[in-house]
């Protein structure tokens, strides 16, 4: 999940839930709660909702203020003040459980200092298509999978042997267990809903990014950008004959960017590949729902800083 040794704002805020490519249309709503210890730079709590990845509300416990970050969240907070107010409790409250859970972790592992972060992601996935309803409580601590809740079952699925004796005890809070099935199951979708007809104008346009082949040197791999699409779920890949590599090629994750589209790149190393055979490759994009952007491998589009050094030869005519 987390890796302790980049602790900064901007990487808790681009903790996203993964988005597969799927020709159905799967809609989300996502909590992710942060805790940290050791770390002086930022809050040591983090609250961020995100409405199909994108970011709608933030807390944190230095403001100790719920915060809406899209317009049209604003205009559903104007409208009902009251949510805003509950998202600021539930924050609060959040935070003070987690104080406490982080600190039962740093005894379990048998930590005395040092950087810790204990994570959250709660939410539900649902289908306009089809009606399904996924929801999910997950647990990770210092960027590992800790323990997460099977909502069909109802009961707690560990991930570290520390997580054992938690789940033991988490397994037999019956009317917990219920709870979270009915908050994430039944009242999760209907919120979701819910800020999907005030953010519909901007979640449901699809808006294409543009596209551009960067490269730091001419041995460095070319790397496949695109920036400015939305929504964020997008797949991005190499061929080669109109056929799909994976071969010295790297993908990138789906990130956010400050205006609420999304960006991502895919690299291919060219160390191997002669001259010749540059316009056998080619990159593709593609957007859900939407037709595919196709960038040839061509050297003269190809964007760099990279200057060729000056010879001694040359200094001293």
């Amino acid at each position: 999940m987390y890796n302790p040794n980049k602790v900064t704002m901007g990487r808790l805020l681009l903790l996203l839930f993964f988005c597969h490519f799927s020709s159905s249309v799967k809609h989300s709503l996502q909590y992710f709660f942060t805790q940290t210890t050791g770390v002086q730079s930022i809050p040591e709590f983090v609250a961020v909702a995100l409405v199909d990845g994108v970011q709608g509300g933030y807390y944190d416990s230095s403001t100790r203020r719920a915060e809406p970050k899209t317009e049209w969240i604003k205009k559903l907070m104007k409208e009902d003040p009251q949510h805003l107010q509950w998202y600021a409790d539930q924050s609060l409250h959040t935070n003070e459980v987690f104080k406490h859970y982080i600190w039962s972790l740093r005894q379990r592992f048998n930590q005395t200092g040092g950087v810790h972060i204990l994570q959250s992601m709660n939410g539900c996935e649902w289908d306009d298509e089809t009606g399904e309803v996924n929801g999910f409580i997950q647990y990770g601590y210092d960027g590992e999978d800790f323990i997460a809740l099977d909502l069909q079952k109802l009961t707690w699925i560990t991930a570290k042997p520390q997580a054992v004796i938690i789940k033991l005890r988490w397994d037999t809070e019956k009317t917990r267990l219920e709870h979270n099935k009915e908050l994430f199951i039944h009242k999760c979708p209907e919120l979701l809903k819910k800020y999907l007809q005030y953010g519909r104008s901007f979640l449901q346009t699809a808006v294409l990014p543009s596209v551009s082949l960067l490269q730091k040197t001419p041995t460095s791999p070319v790397s496949c950008h695109a920036t400015g699409f939305y929504p964020g779920r997008a797949v991005m890949f190499w061929r080669k004959d109109g056929e799909e590599i994976h071969e010295d090629v790297y993908l990138g994750e789906i990130l956010p960017n400050n205006d609420e589209t999304f960006q991502m790149s895919a690299d291919l190393s060219v160390l191997s590949v002669s001259p010749e055979d540059w316009g056998r490759y080619d990159c593709v994009f593609q957007l859900s729902g939407g037709e595919d952007i196709i960038t040839n491998l061509n050297e003269s589009i190809i964007r760099t800083n990279w200057k060729a050094p000056v010879s001694v030869t040359e200094l001293s005519v």
